[in-house]
Parts: structure tokens; sequence; C-alpha cells
């Protein structure tokens, strides 16, 4: 008889384009979500939590072809009794979802309606390195009016965002532009209904960032060399065509009227684009009321993300500060948050055009900045750990950590072997915690306890002298009943000054320093 085949074990490996997040990523977005979320719910913006998945048609742009879907989403076909069902994707942004509840719930929801949404979108798109399948947006929109003070609304809130984070003021940058005025100057091209040509017109305004005024007046015109040498052929607008996009692309002066005044003669006569300046300005205006001056909030025609999805006022916020990237080299750290105003989206569902303006904050790209700011630990900080002397005295142990928690310190009791007591102390230095309690028989029948300062610990055996050493021991001894101050103090200045016994200064004792 055939002896069965066995079958091969699984992979222990994360999907390509996927990864997983540990413990301290996790908190810090966590505390870094519930700070965004402050924000937003003190400028009144209320929590939505919608599904994770929507069907294809909902979706909007990715709709299925004749087997499957357009890339870009991860879906799949339901099964009904015919063998044939509704298209199903994970949602690929929270803006979509959110036009859907509104279109299905506007009976009974205020308006304007002001939502907040925060949660993972999935993109099944080719994976790179700092770019992943799966990723955190954190979104705010109000639905439900055409009024610039919305729009001057949000760009506020998402300066305010990024000083409560940790981006400091001088650090970034929230700047606006608008699509009316990029319409009005095709208009001045004489582009007004040639749609292969906008087309053409925008992808070449995009790469404005890349390859600045003379690249982009290349392409627009007879083409380019790459720096590759290869020949990137132009758009074929003749030089007097392509002067409106240029003069839109430079206008940024000094001072915001002079923008304003370059940019009326960008678009000549066109009245979109003079309604999109007129927005500019009221919007400019409002923010100048608020207290958000220049050195926050500007306005930059050069901003051109999302000209080919938004209808009016564009917005991004970008962190000015440098960084070194792979190769040593200095850069802007870059954009971290973009959005604007998107009147047509509810309309696929009502027929009705729904003014809507919103903002969408890249979450792990910013919790990247804080980092490289030093706003966030590097590592982060473990439990106490409650050493094991005793197997039969785990009780005494639990109600250690008990006191330590109801006190509001992290604390945990080693529930591995405490058979060599070293592996506890390496399992803490694991946990990267900050100390060890050590409580053995003698300790008990002596109403006290060992309390080893890992962090001071560390210090001194890496650069301490024997002096130092002795003046600062890393271990102290401390009442039983005074375990939890001790702690306390020891965890809001860590190797701080001792009494002249070694013991930790409580707060309610006086000591001369060493």
């Amino acid at each position: 008889m055939a002896k069965p085949k066995k079958q091969p074990r699984p992979k222990a490996v994360t999907p390509k384009g996927f990864r997983d997040y540990f413990g301290q990523e996790v908190t810090q977005r966590t505390e870094m979500l519930r700070a965004i979320a402050d924000v937003y719910h003190r400028y009144g913006f209320d929590a939505l939590e919608s599904s994770a998945v929507e069907t294809v048609e909902a979706l909007g742009k990715f709709l299925p072809d004749v087997d499957r879907p357009n890339e870009g989403v991860f879906a799949w076909q339901e099964v009904d009794e015919n063998d044939k069902g509704d298209w199903m994707a994970l949602r690929y942004d929270l803006t979509a979802p959110l036009a859907r509840v509104y279109a299905q719930h506007r009976n009974d929801l205020p308006t304007p309606y002001r939502r907040y949404a925060m949660g993972p979108v999935w993109r099944n798109e080719k994976p790179g390195p700092g770019r992943y399948r799966q990723f955190y947006q954190c979104d705010a929109d109000t639905v439900g009016t055409a009024s610039m003070a919305a729009d001057a609304e949000i760009c506020a809130m998402l300066s305010d965002t990024l000083e409560t984070v940790g981006i400091p003021r001088g650090d970034y940058l929230v700047r606006v532009n608008n699509r009316k005025v990029l319409n009005g100057v095709l208009e001045a091209m004489g582009l007004g209904e040639d749609v292969a040509a906008r087309d053409n017109v925008l992808r070449t305004i995009d790469k404005f960032d890349k390859v600045g005024e003379q690249g982009v007046r290349e392409l627009l015109t007879k083409g380019r060399l790459d720096a590759s040498g290869a020949f990137i052929d132009g758009v074929g607008l003749s030089e007097d065509q392509a002067e409106p996009v240029i003069a839109f692309l430079t206008s940024k002066a000094a001072e915001t009227a002079g923008t304003l005044a370059n940019l009326r003669a960008a678009v000549g006569d066109s009245k979109i684009g003079a309604d999109g300046i007129a927005e500019l300005e009221q919007i400019g205006t409002l923010l100048d009321a608020g207290g958000y001056g220049a050195d926050r909030i500007e306005i930059d025609p050069s901003v051109v993300r999302g000209l080919g999805y938004y209808t009016g006022p564009v917005y991004e916020a970008e962190l000015t500060f440098e960084i070194f990237d792979e190769k040593g080299r200095k850069r802007q750290f870059g954009s971290v948050s973009g959005g604007g105003r998107y009147d047509d989206l509810v309309k696929r569902f009502t027929g009705q055009e729904v003014p809507a303006t919103g903002v969408s904050i890249g979450v792990d790209r910013l919790l990247a900045a804080l980092r490289e700011k030093g706003r966030i630990a590097a590592q982060a900080t473990g439990p106490v750990v409650v050493t094991v002397m005793d197997r039969d005295r785990m009780a005494d142990y639990q109600a250690m950590v008990t006191e330590l928690r109801n006190a509001g310190i992290r604390a945990e009791v080693y529930l591995g072997n405490p058979k060599n007591f070293g592996n506890q102390l390496k399992y803490a230095d694991k946990r990267n915690s900050p100390i060890a309690v050590i409580e053995g028989g003698d300790e008990k029948a002596n109403g006290i306890v060992q309390i080893k300062d890992l962090i001071l610990g560390a210090k001194l055996a890496k650069d301490a002298s024997l002096a130092e050493w002795r003046e600062n021991p890393s271990q102290i001894t401390a009442k039983r009943s005074e375990l939890v101050a001790t702690i306390h103090a020891l965890l809001e200045n860590p190797g701080q000054v001792r009494n002249e016994d070694g013991s930790v200064a409580l707060p309610n004792q006086s000591f001369e320093g060493n």
C-alpha cells in the first residue's frame, strides 16, 4: 500500500505588498490618530466607520471587465444560485464610501454633514520600497455646502492637526490652488472643448515639480530629452498656446495679492478662471481672519495634485524640513496630506450635484516625519517587570503589579520559567523595561524590595567610571510600602540624584545631592 503523501507545511511569510505591525508601531499610530481625532472633534466633525467592503459599482471608476474588475482594487464576485452575483471589493480609499453613505442616508443626516474617518485601505498595485498594498488613511470631509468657508476650515484644521501631533510651525506649509483657475488657463489656450488635448496638458502640468518650468514648456511644445537621453514627444502646442500654462505655474508672488493678480493675467477673459481666483481670494480672507498667515497656509498655483479629480480648491500639506535620502542626499520630506473640493462624487448615486470638500492624511508618512523630527521615540518603553524569586509567592508578586497598575504604571509579572534569574533580566531588557522589581525571601521578611533601574544601569555600563557607578548604583533598596512612590519617582526622572544612603528621593523627602 502506497504511503500517504505528507502535506507540506505552509510557509510563514507575509503576503507580497503587506507587512506586520508590532506593539510600538501600533501604539504610536493609535496615539497619533487619537490626537488627530481630538482636533477633528473640536472642529465639530463626527466619526464615521463605514464597511471595509464596497460593491465595485459603488466604487465608481473601478468597474468589472468581462471576467474581473480593472486593476487597482482587490475584488471578487459573489456567487448566487445562477453562479452570478455582485462584484465586491475592499475599499481603496475613504472618500468613495462616504459618497455612498451620504447618498444612502442623506434624509437622516444633517446638511452639511461633517465627518471624519480613520482606517486601513487596500490597493491592488505593484508594491515597492515603502509602498504597501494596505495602509492607513485619516480623512475629514464636509458634504452639502458650496461655501468656501468649508474649504478654509479644512485648511485651518489641517494646520492645527500638524502642530498638535508635533510638527512645529515653520516645518510645514499648507498650500492652496484651484482647479477652476486651471480650467480658465485651458480656455485661454483655446482648449476649452478639446478633451484629448486638455488631458495631455494636465498630464504635463503634473510633471512640473520634476522637470521645472523649462521642462514643462518643452513637453507642451516640441518635446524634450529626459535624463536617460530618450526623447519624449511633446503635446504639439505652439509657444503662444503654452504661455498661459507657464504663467499659471509660475504666478506665485511674494504676497497673496500679487499671486492673484498674476493669475488674473494668466486666465485672461475666462469666467470660470475668474470664479476660481475669487474663491482663492475668499479662502485667503477667511484664513487671515482666523489668524492663519502665510507662514502656515498660502496660495500657491504650483500645487497641481489631483487637478484631474477635484472641481475647485485643492490643498496640500508639505513638510519643509530637510532629511537625507538613502543615498545621503539632502531633500525635503515632502507631502503628508492632500485634499480638495469634489462636487461630482455623490451625483453618481443621486443624479443631483452635492458639493463636498475634504482632506486625507497619509498616516504612515506622518509617523515617519515625526520620527525624523525626534517627536516619537525610536524605541518604546516597556513595562516594569516584577521578577519571580519564589514560585509559591506568585500572589505577592501579583499584588505588586496590581498596585502599580492601579497607580497608572504599566507593569507585568514574569510568567516564564523563573528558575534562571538571569533569563528574567534578559527578558526585561528585550521588553525595553525601565525597571525590574526583586523580592526574595530575605526582602519579604524585612519589608523591603530591590529595584533595578535598568535605564541607569545600561547607561552606567556603557560609559560610567567606577566612581560614578558607586555614586549612582543602578540597584537600590526601598521599603515595600514605598514601592509605588519609588517607581513613580524613577520613571519621572530616570537616573535621578539619590539620597545619601543611595535610596531614591521621594517627593516628600529632602536630600542633599552627592
